[in-house]
């Protein structure tokens, strides 16, 4: 069964930040149309259900074409995807190799290598899912990817804060969303990994998981800073799929910790190539 949809009026609100990361700048007007978005990512059951109903491969279960990595080793022309280890105690947090390991095996059934399963998180948001394939659950689904406008307008729920619960990370020490709890990327108090779609509170347009547990693919292309050409009207964005390119990603992830990726905020935003597959990345539709 699809997720539910919630019909947003749309409107004028402010995008981005100055306070954080650059390419969150400039803060700027941007006009929404009214859309609708789906209340809590796609999730491992949902995903299957499209699966079954298709036969769809995802990039991450078909090995690499040969002819676009010459000279590669065959060795590493392995179907496969990103898998988040934690280290043993405190790295170096510039090298993101430390805690990121490419895993022969890896795909959105067995998300962290052929030994792993989702069978009991049928309600966690599937990952392991790059573009291509949440571009191919939409058009299954009769629906389409957000844009990024689309997408933090939906995540403020109608809020101007920094957060859509207020303006402190975690008020009165309540944890408000999926991320990171503790020391980076050794020792985690939180959730360990995705979490059931709806465990943390709805913002205000009643979406869950807008922030935290999952970044979330997006048809805008990405930059290293928002792009102006005055009021921005939200459509539907360039959508081909290209695997040198980058989409811009939004909501942060479990992930996310305050010393290392403070981008669990509807302004956040983050780069990634088409063709990636990791345990942090899932997706949610639109209409």
């Amino acid at each position: 069964m699809l997720t539910d949809l919630v019909d947003l009026d749309g409107g004028r609100y402010r995008m981005g930040s100055t306070q954080f990361y650059p390419e969150e700048a400039p803060v700027h007007t941007v006009a929404v149309a009214p859309f609708a978005i789906e209340r809590h990512p796609v999730t491992n059951s949902q995903f299957a259900a499209f699966v079954a109903d298709t036969g769809y491969r995802t990039v991450a279960e078909i090995p690499p074409d040969p002819a676009q990595f010459p000279g590669a080793a065959p060795a590493d022309l392995v179907a496969g995807g990103l898998v988040f280890r934690p280290t043993r105690g405190p790295v170096d947090l510039r090298d993101w190799r430390q805690w990121w390991e490419w895993v022969p095996g890896a795909d959105w059934r067995h998300p962290y290598g052929p030994d792993s399963s989702v069978e009991d998180k049928a309600d966690h948001p599937v990952v392991q899912v790059c573009y291509t394939d949440a571009l191919a659950y939409a058009r299954w689904a009769g629906r389409r990817l957000p844009t990024e406008a689309e997408w933090e307008f939906a995540a403020r729920g109608g809020a101007t804060t920094t957060y859509p619960w207020g303006d402190d990370a975690a008020p009165g020490g309540q944890v408000m969303a999926n991320t990171w709890q503790g020391a980076f990327p050794y020792r985690n108090t939180g959730w360990a990994g995705t979490s059931p779609v709806g465990t943390f509170p709805a913002n205000g347009y009643g979406l869950v998981d807008m922030i935290g547990n999952v970044w979330e693919w997006t048809t805008t292309r990405f930059a290293g800073h928002h792009a102006l050409a005055g009021d921005t009207e939200s459509c539907c964005g360039p959508s081909g799929p290209d695997p040198a390119v980058s989409q811009a990603l939004k909501g942060g992830s479990h992930l996310c910790a305050p010393e290392y990726c403070h981008r669990y905020r509807p302004a956040a935003r983050s780069p990634q190539s088409q063709d990636s597959a990791t345990t942090h990345i899932g997706f949610r539709c639109a209409l």
